[in-house]
C-alpha cells in the first residue's frame, strides 16, 4: 500500500475527532460533572424515557386530524376539534361572509412586525407605519367608511388578545416613560401626581382595575356619555401597564452616572436635549430585558379580560370546548393556546435579544 493511501487511513491507536472530544467534554462538563449533576441527569433521563414516547403517541401516532366527533376515539389528540374550532378561536363571532376582513388587517399586521423586526426600515419609517396600520386595522375590523360595521362584541379570539396587547404596548410604554421622567421632575406638583398615579395603580390587581373600567366607571359617566365597554377595558390595561413600565424606566434613569450628565451641560445643552439625546436612550438600552418582560407579560395579561365578558383566545377556547358535539375535548384546545401563545411570547423575547445586539439605527 502506497505511502499517499496510508495517511488517509486513522490507525486504530489514534485519538477521537477533536469535534466528538468536544462533545463528550462538555457532557462531561455540564451534564456529568459530580455526584448530584449525574443522579439529576440520569433522572431527567428516566423521566424523559417515561413521559415522551406516550406524549408522542398521544399528539401525533394516534392522534385525529380530521373528521366529525365521531373519529375520536379517546386513545390520541382529536386535532380535529381545533381545526373545526380554528375560526372561533382566531376571530370569535366575527361574521363568516366578512371573514377576509380581520385576515387583511392580520397580513397588514405580520407586515409591519416583519418590517420592525428585520431592523431594516428607518425609524421615522416605522414611526409612520404603526399609526397608519393601527387606523387601517380598525377600519377593516370595525368598519364604517364604505364598509359595514361590525359590533365590537363580535370581536374576540386571538384577534382580540393581540389587539389589546399590540394596542397596549403602543401606548403604555411611551405613557410610561412619561410618568418615569415626571417622577424624577423637580417640579413638585408633576413628581406628585406621578409618584401618587403609579403607587396606587401598582398597589391594585390588574383584576380591581379591569372591574372598575368594566363595571364603576359608567356609573360616573353622564347619562348621554356612553363609552363600549371593550374601549374601557383597553383604557384600563394601557393604565396598568404605564405604572410598571413607569418603575422600570426609573431604574434606568437611575443608572446613568453623573458623568454624562456633566459632560452634556459642558456641551451647552438644554435640560430637555440631556434628557432626550443623553439620558432617555441609555436608559432604556439599561432596561430594554426587563422592558420586554413587562410587554410579555402585558400580552398575557390580555386573558384576564374574560371577567368583565370579552372573550379573548383562551375565553374563546373555553367557549368553543362548551359545544356539545365537541364535549370531552378541551385539552386539545388548551395545548393549542399553550402553543401560540408560547411561540408569540417566544418571538418578543428574542427580538428583544436582538435589540441588545443590535446597535443604533439611522434616523
Amino acid at each position: 500500500m502506497s505511502s499517499q493511501v496510508k495517511k488517509f487511513i486513522p490507525s486504530p491507536s489514534s485519538p477521537p475527532p477533536i469535534a466528538a472530544r468536544g462533545v463528550v467534554h462538555g457532557l462531561r462538563t455540564n451534564l456529568f460533572s459530580n455526584l448530584f449533576n449525574s443522579v439529576l441527569t440520569v433522572l431527567v433521563v428516566l423521566l424523559m424515557i417515561k413521559t415522551v414516547p406516550p406524549l408522542v403517541d398521544w399528539a401525533f401516532t394516534h392522534a385525529v386530524w380530521s373528521g366529525g366527533p365521531e373519529m375520536c376515539d379517546g386513545s390520541g389528540a382529536c386535532w380535529a376539534f381545533v381545526i373545526d374550532k380554528a375560526r372561533i378561536m382566531l376571530i370569535g363571532t366575527y361574521p363568516m361572509e366578512q371573514a377576509w376582513r380581520p385576515l387583511a388587517a392580520s397580513i397588514l399586521f405580520a407586515g409591519v412586525v416583519a418590517a420592525t423586526v428585520s431592523g431594516r426600515c428607518k425609524k421615522r419609517t416605522l414611526t409612520t407605519a404603526w399609526p397608519v396600520f393601527f387606523v387601517a386595522a380598525l377600519w377593516l375590523i370595525g368598519g364604517g367608511a364604505g364598509l359595514s360595521e361590525v359590533d365590537q362584541s363580535m370581536w374576540g379570539g386571538l384577534m382580540l388578545s393581540l389587539g389589546l396587547a399590540t394596542i397596549g404596548i403602543l401606548f403604555s410604554v411611551p405613557f410610561g416613560i412619561l410618568l418615569a421622567l415626571g417622577r424624577q421632575s423637580r417640579m413638585v406638583g408633576v413628581s406628585s401626581v406621578c409618584v401618587g398615579f403609579i403607587e396606587l395603580v401598582r398597589g391594585v390587581p390588574l383584576i380591581t382595575i379591569l372591574f372598575m373600567a368594566s363595571v364603576m366607571m359608567p356609573l360616573f359617566l353622564p347619562v348621554n356619555l356612553q363609552i363600549n365597554n371593550l374601549l374601557r377595558v383597553q383604557v384600563g390595561i394601557i393604565l396598568f401597564s404605564s405604572a410598571y413600565i413607569a418603575e422600570v424606566v426609573r431604574g434606568g434613569l437611575q443608572a446613568v452616572s453623573s458623568g454624562q450628565l456633566d459632560a452634556a451641560k459642558a456641551l451647552g445643552l438644554s435640560r430637555w436635549m440631556i434628557t432626550l439625546l443623553v439620558v432617555l436612550p441609555q436608559a432604556l438600552r439599561y432596561v430594554l430585558p426587563a422592558l420586554i418582560g413587562r410587554c410579555i407579560a402585558l400580552f398575557k395579561d390580555t386573558s384576564l379580560v374574560i371577567i368583565v365578558g370579552l372573550l379573548d383566545f383562551l375565553g374563546m377556547t373555553k367557549a368553543a370546548s362548551q359545544d356539545q358535539l365537541w364535549l370531552g375535548h378541551d385539552v386539545e384546545g388548551y395545548v393549542f393556546c399553550a402553543v401560540i401563545y408560547w411561540c408569540i411570547c417566544f418571538g418578543m423575547s428574542r427580538y428583544g435579544r436582538s435589540l441588545e445586539k443590535r446597535g443604533p439605527q439611522t434616523n
